[in-house]
């Protein structure tokens, strides 16, 4: 008897609060879907992976030898379009002992400095060995290779820019370095500032 009585109560209460119950269903409904699309959406947002944009350049360097009178001799890592005048800065600039006058004659503080080189500034009174070059810059071998150098290497000699250093590239291979006057790849008055520091190893 009481369950009947507590059916018929619940009926008549669903009769008197249809529209009620209709209603309160309706937005049980929607608040859980709503409740599992908000757990959907934060799951998915876990999976994102953060990639890296790709668009950071990075800089590429060249390794050069810094040594004599300045202020912190070493090799170092510096930009590969450096000049002279960049590597020194980086070595902390000339030491008070430095033979400045020499420097100004012969040191050209706007020639590229190329991968693997060496600048070194000579003291007062130091006699400068055979194998530097006017520019200041020794490499391995105290001589550019006018068949096997790059651009870059062939660049920083006296009188070469971009163009004739292409044009040395595109005429190998060379006999001798006069093969770059027989080739008329540079002019006689380029060619003696250059054929001591050249060489076809």
């Amino acid at each position: 008897m009481d369950d009947l009585a507590l059916t018929d109560k619940v009926s008549n209460f669903i009769r008197k609060n249809f529209f009620v119950v209709i209603l309160a269903s309706l937005g049980m409904i929607f608040f859980v879907y709503g409740l599992i699309g908000l757990l959907g959406s934060a799951s998915k947002s876990e999976d994102i992976a953060i990639e890296p944009s790709g668009q950071e350049k990075t800089t590429e360097t060249i390794t050069v030898d810094v040594e004599g009178s300045v202020v912190k001799p070493g090799v170092y890592l510096i930009r590969l379009d450096s000049r002279v005048k960049d590597a020194l800065i980086a070595a902390s600039g000339l030491g008070n002992d430095a033979d400045r006058d020499w420097t100004a004659k012969n040191l050209n503080m706007a020639a590229k400095v190329s991968d693997g080189s060496k600048i070194y500034i000579p003291r007062l009174g130091e006699s400068v060995q055979a194998d530097v070059s006017n520019s200041g810059i020794v490499g391995n071998t105290g001589s550019i290779s006018i068949n096997s150098s790059g651009a870059q290497e062939l660049d920083s000699l006296p009188g070469i820019g971009p163009v004739t250093a292409e044009k040395i590239i595109s005429s190998r291979p060379y006999g001798s370095i006069n093969d770059l006057l027989d080739k008329k790849v540079v002019s006689e008055k380029v060619f003696n500032q250059i054929k001591d520091k050249i060489s076809t190893n």
